[in-house]
């Protein structure tokens, strides 16, 4: 049975990678200069595109290699994956052209660089979907797998089984569990054998072909983990621990060092990073202002059909919980008759609330109420993409009765969000919203602050949950 050829699969890779480039370049070269589609005007000629395209093959591998689509990626979801490629793709491109103007080589063909770019991303992409699709066959014929064996058949370990059962694709087997309470008591555990005791590792070590040992210990045994990491290390065996207290971690942990001494943040947020913070309030101004001076006609027209269709303010400003649980008035086109601030602050709007005018019931079916809070935003209240703030007095119930419902007040609360663009808006599931605003919070990018509100402007902002 083959075994896990990591080497061979990266000289593999890099070869494709190289003649996928290689390729890119010929064909975009092609369509500029030889197809008839476009001008052909070469100021450099074929051999300084053959010396382009080398160096270019070149900046690519190195690229790639920084964004780790050389390294193991047996479990990487194929979207990682893919957004590497692109930015590996124009990081190369840009690197060219930063070569090409220090060498003041200006006449080469900015149609053939575009063309390269966009072709290098398809094309490696369509290498690697091919050659995952590849590693899955081979995989499910019992080729190219690994070979675990799961130290602690408790809750923890089986949940590592079942990890491992429920994606056949990673290409893992466990061959079976180590535990001192369950040995000789039991044989199996859903059908995997207890291989024996924890002090057996070295005998099962020597008698079993393993490639990975996974410790799945209870807190209680954690005295055992530096004999069996260091009884791993000298058989050339990858040891890879799962805490006991796993579950409060989030999904991408980070680590920190005091003096020497490894920390794991528990909830490490990126936003909390000042150049990602300094990225998305630029973005949040810009959008605002922009938004602001765009939609001003429709602003105007709104408020005139507040003022006349009931009495009392255009505006209606309400208390909020915001970053770091500040407290902050939120704005809203009114749309609701005048009432007392306690009624506002302590009830839910239901549907056919008669509280509601009809221009306002027509102003929140469209959330079109929401726009002056582009004026928060502005203010530094709001983001333009964050998790939907909340009363302070339904916040007080939230954070006894919702797990990791406070988390979402680690950033700065938003007028769209990741849980809204997914169906979570209006009068549904709290339970549900919180875990798709931890998984942004967790996960923020650029690039999904761009996708949220790409899907918020295609989807259309009525919202049939929206009383």
């Amino acid at each position: 049975m083959i075994r896990s050829y990591q080497t061979l699969l990266n000289r593999i890779l890099i070869l494709l990678d190289a003649s996928v480039v290689a390729l890119a370049f010929y064909l975009a070269w092609f369509l500029k200069f030889r197809s008839g589609l476009m001008d052909s005007t070469d100021s450099i000629g074929e051999l300084g595109y053959v010396g382009i395209a080398i160096a270019m093959i070149l900046v690519y591998l190195i690229t790639n290699s920084i964004y780790g689509l050389y390294t193991p990626h047996r479990t990487r979801r194929l979207r990682s994956e893919l957004t590497q490629i692109v930015k590996s793709s124009v990081t190369g491109v840009l690197i060219l052209m930063s070569i090409l103007f220090f060498i003041k080589e200006i006449h080469v063909s900015r149609a053939v660089l575009g063309m390269f770019m966009g072709l290098s991303v398809v094309f490696l992409s369509m290498e690697r979907i091919g050659l995952r699709m590849v590693l899955r066959r081979m995989r499910s014929m019992g080729y190219n797998k690994k070979f675990m064996l799961i130290i602690g058949a408790g809750p923890l370990g089986r949940n590592v089984l079942k990890l491992i059962t429920d994606n056949r694709q990673f290409g893992f087997e466990v061959l079976g569990f180590l535990d001192d309470r369950l040995y000789p008591v039991a044989e199996t555990v859903d059908d995997v054998p207890i291989l024996g005791t924890i002090d057996e590792l070295e005998t099962v070590l020597n008698s079993h072909l393993i490639d990975q040992v996974v410790l799945a210990l209870p807190i209680e045994a954690h005295h055992k983990i530096g004999q069996i990491i260091s009884l791993c290390e000298k058989m050339g065996i990858q040891a890879l621990i799962i805490p006991d207290y796993f579950n409060y971690l989030p999904a991408k942990p980070k680590f920190e060092e005091v003096g020497g001494i490894p920390m794991i943040d528990v909830r490490h947020v990126p936003l909390d990073e000042a150049m990602n913070a300094g990225i998305k309030r630029i973005f949040d101004i810009g959008f605002s202002l922009a938004a602001l001076l765009v939609l001003s006609p429709l602003l105007l027209i709104i408020a005139v059909g507040v003022k006349l269709t009931s009495p009392g303010p255009v505006l209606f400003a309400q208390e909020r919980v915001g970053k770091n649980r500040r407290i902050f008035k939120m704005y809203k086109f009114r749309s609701m008759r005048v009432s007392t601030d306690e009624s506002s602050d302590t009830q839910w709007t239901v549907e056919n609330d008669p509280r509601r005018t009809k221009f306002g019931s027509f102003l929140r079916k469209t959330s079109l109420d929401e726009l002056p809070q582009f004026f928060n935003v502005l203010k530094g209240d709001m983001s333009i993409i964050g998790p939907r703030p909340e009363r302070p007095y339904f916040v007080e119930q939230f954070k006894e009765d919702i797990p990791k419902y406070m988390i979402k007040h680690r950033v700065r609360p938003g007028i769209t969000g990741w849980a809204q663009i997914n169906g979570w808006r209006g009068d549904t599931s709290i339970e549900e919203r919180i875990k798709y605003d931890i998984h942004y919070i967790e996960n923020w990018t650029f690039a999904m602050d761009l996708k949220i509100v790409w899907k918020t402007v295609v989807n259309g902002f009525v919202n049939k949950n929206a009383y």
